[in-house]
């Protein structure tokens, strides 16, 4: 495809906004998006499917007397333009009708740039029958392991063109990429089950991100660590100091830390659907969220990572902004629209849709736990009873994003200061302050390490938001090992 979603793309938004601007609305903009994605999976030793699909379409905003409508269409044509405007400003119209209070949007400068993910290597570029092969030795790879039963490999990647425009006068193209790679190895014993996977960060840059895995080398340790953790002994429940390494924080922040943090959440927008937060706006300066060794930064401008869009869906630039800092509880992900109601005069470009046909909202931004100053050996060195915790698994939270337990992928006991044997059944429960204020402990910047999601459920209809999180490794003191697993 043409480096614009469409050749008429200029003329078609510009037809859109004229409507728009001649309706007496204090602010349009249009969303002109072409996407491909392509998923290659892969179970026991065959590959299962092989999917491509392309969606192009476009969405139109309209502010009209502080009131939002919105309207969209996969129809990418001259005549479809003012018809979908129209219909985008009637519908502020009648929200205006109704609204009791008047949507005011915070400024931001006028942008005129285009935003292209740096690459090596076009992963559009590689064969399907290069990656299914990668998928297929790295399954048979797996099998090698004496107690394997079962394997899956899968590669995910999308390509993003996108063209926005608003009546303020901002033009913004882009040209983005996004990728991730994956395996696991499941194991039988004595009637048990158990998994262990391997995980790529989900990140934006080139195929190199699955060349640079190494997927062939780690599968004998994956298909290994299956093996043993299906035969490892259960855990007693009790109070365990936890080491937990930067793919499992990177869940426990996105939970417990990014969803509270965003502001329509603290506002109550949510409340009828995904539920509130419990750092609500008049703790934002003042409130002990954890110990002084928790500093939690927003970074939406940290190349590679998903929400590093260079702008968000309000044409904002990209920022970097705390959300925790020594401890306390300074900032929210915001938009345009919600930004004011607590008097910021700057969004901090947190306004995403996850198609043409959803409208923006406020989505977690990529927040990483900044690096401490130990090493991982120090961390373990003077844990007494403790457990080192790696990956992702089951988790459940409140609606408040308050009360939660999680799992994860993999358990290790530590006594006296060493790291011991695999143990399984770990599902730890906690308060989300009373947690992060147990932390004592984060390992220095060489062990950092990052995350992505891509299935993030919000708004309704519910959208998926994309960002990364990082972290190093970091310890926890006393937390409550419950046992079992939690419910996802």
């Amino acid at each position: 495809m043409p480096a614009h979603p469409n050749p008429h793309q200029d003329e078609l938004a510009e037809l859109a906004l004229k409507r728009v601007m001649t309706s007496g609305a204090e602010y349009g903009d249009i969303r002109l998006l072409d996407s491909t994605t392509q998923t290659i999976r892969g179970e026991d030793r065959r590959i299962a499917s092989i999917r491509e699909a392309q969606d192009s379409g476009f969405g139109i905003r309209v502010l009209y007397h502080g009131a939002w409508g919105f309207a969209a269409s996969s129809v990418l044509s001259l005549e479809e333009a003012p018809r979908v405007a129209e219909l985008a400003i009637e519908i502020a119209k009648g929200s205006a009708s109704l609204a009791s209070e008047k949507v005011k949007l915070a400024d931001e400068p006028v942008h005129r740039d285009r935003v292209v993910t740096a690459r090596r290597i076009d992963p559009f570029a590689v064969g399907l029958e290069n990656k299914s092969a990668l998928l297929l030795e790295t399954m048979e790879s797996v099998h090698r392991q004496p107690g394997i039963v079962r394997s899956s490999a899968s590669l995910w990647v999308r390509r993003d063109r996108k063209l926005f425009v608003s009546t303020e006068g901002s033009r913004l193209e882009f040209d983005l990429l996004a990728l991730s790679g994956d395996f696991d190895a499941t194991a039988v014993h004595d009637g048990r089950f158990a998994s262990r996977s391997f995980n790529t960060p989900h990140l934006r840059m080139g195929y190199e991100l699955i060349e640079d895995a190494h997927f062939l080398a780690e599968a004998p340790r994956v298909a290994a660590q299956a093996v043993e953790k299906v035969k490892a002994p259960t855990t007693e429940p009790g109070l365990y100091d936890l080491v937990l390494d930067p793919e499992h924080l990177s869940l426990t922040m996105h939970e417990s830390c990014g969803h509270p943090s965003e502001l329509d959440r603290a506002l109550g927008y949510e409340a009828n659907y995904a539920g509130t937060s419990f750092l609500t706006t008049e703790k934002r300066g003042t409130f002990r969220y954890g110990s002084p060794h928790v500093s939690l930064v927003a970074d939406n401008c940290e190349p590679e990572t998903l929400a590093a869009t260079g702008y968000d869906d309000d044409g904002v630039a990209c920022q970097r902004w705390d959300i925790v800092r020594d401890g306390v509880f300074v900032g929210y992900c915001t938009n345009r629209e919600v930004a004011q109601k607590i008097g910021a005069t700057r969004s901090h470009g947190s306004n995403r849709a996850d198609s043409w046909g959803s409208i923006p909202i406020v989505r977690i931004a990529n927040i990483g736990l900044e690096p401490g100053a130990a090493t991982l050996e120090g961390l373990f060195a003077d844990v007494r009873r403790g457990i080192y915790i790696e990956g992702h698994g089951s988790y459940s939270i409140d609606q408040r994003r308050y009360n939660f337990q999680f799992g994860g992928d993999a358990f290790w006991l530590i006594e006296n200061g060493k790291r011991t044997h695999m143990v399984r059944d770990v599902v730890y429960h906690g308060i989300t302050p009373e947690f992060w204020g147990s932390c004592d402990g984060v390992a220095d910047r060489s062990h950092r390490r990052r995350y992505g999601f891509i299935t993030c459920g919000k708004g309704q209809p519910s959208q998926s938001g994309w960002m990364t999180h990082a972290a190093s490794h970091a310890r926890f003191r006393n937390i409550n090992v419950i046992g079992g697993q939690a419910g996802s």
